[in-house]
């Protein structure tokens, strides 16, 4: 495509790790600036990550859009919540049924496995392990020991996680997929996390639902990421973008593919060129 010809945006969707952030987890300054001039224009932007809400909003805060209109909206869980930061709640939400839960995690445990489940502010399991304290870190978030935890998971969570060696995982969600069929979104977001999700609810379905509400289409939309879970947002989103560093698969979903990787600002370059 000529780098002089614009796209017509009206919402950037934009996974968190190893897109729109380096690898010391930074969005940097070029790429800040680019967003920030978006949301100037009245373009959307829209974070849009597997983590929790409170897990999102330092990243929120470092593009300084929030209280503009077009930085209202973040995205969490992979699509299970859309946050309203003007309103201060939940507008769209999807939990993965009770029943799955406990069947998961009765299967996770006969394998020696811990499980986790989230809220917006916390990670919750039955007991720490080397794996819920990287995941702890990871996401920023609290967490917290629980002690009925079978009983627990009767509530209904956005999600479960499952960490461990990546080789014990895949046997995991082989197991996981022929037991839940279409009732689950069963999949590895990184080796050594696997995660169960609603069905029909992805980030591509999320931004969807919101772009509707918005008053457009997914046509009007621009979709970032690099791995399994930013699928069908890459591939819904009229304009999806897969960064140069990104899976294979993903680049063969993708209507584009960045110049540089989320290392060299590889999205805010895409932006630049094509957008403003």
């Amino acid at each position: 495509m000529n780098s002089c010809e614009k796209l017509d945006v009206r919402l950037i969707a934009l996974d968190l790790d190893d897109t729109l952030l380096n690898d010391n987890r930074e969005i940097t300054d070029m790429t800040v600036e680019a967003l920030r001039e978006c949301a100037e224009r009245g373009i959307y932007v829209v974070l849009c990550s597997g983590r929790a809400e409170d897990a999102i909003l330092p990243f929120v805060r470092r593009l300084e859009i929030a209280g503009k209109e077009a930085g209202r909206f973040l995205i969490a869980i992979n699509g299970c919540s859309i946050f309203d930061l003007h309103k201060r709640q939940q507008i769209f939400c999807r939990k993965v049924e009770a029943d799955i839960l406990t069947r998961t995690n009765e299967v996770a445990e006969a394998r020696g496995l811990r499980s986790e489940v989230y809220t917006p502010d916390t990670i919750y399991y039955r007991e720490e392990t080397k794996w819920t304290k990287l995941d702890v870190d990871l996401c920023g978030l609290k967490g917290a020991k629980v002690e009925d935890y079978d009983e627990f998971l009767k509530r209904g969570f956005t999600k479960m996680l499952v960490p461990g060696e990546p080789s014990e995982l895949l046997e995991l969600q082989s197991e996981l997929r022929a037991e839940f069929g279409e009732r689950a979104v069963i999949f590895t977001s990184k080796p050594y996390f696997l995660e169960i999700l609603p069905p029909n609810c992805g980030k591509g379905e999320a931004v969807s639902w919101l772009a509707n509400e918005l008053g457009f289409g997914m046509d009007k939309v621009m979709g970032f990421g690099d791995s399994m879970n930013d699928e069908s947002l890459i591939r819904m989103a009229g304009y999806g973008v897969a960064m140069c560093n990104g899976l294979e698969e993903m680049k063969k979903v993708a209507r584009f593919v960045t110049d540089l990787d989320n290392n060299h600002d590889g999205v805010g370059d895409f932006i630049k060129k094509h957008v403003l």
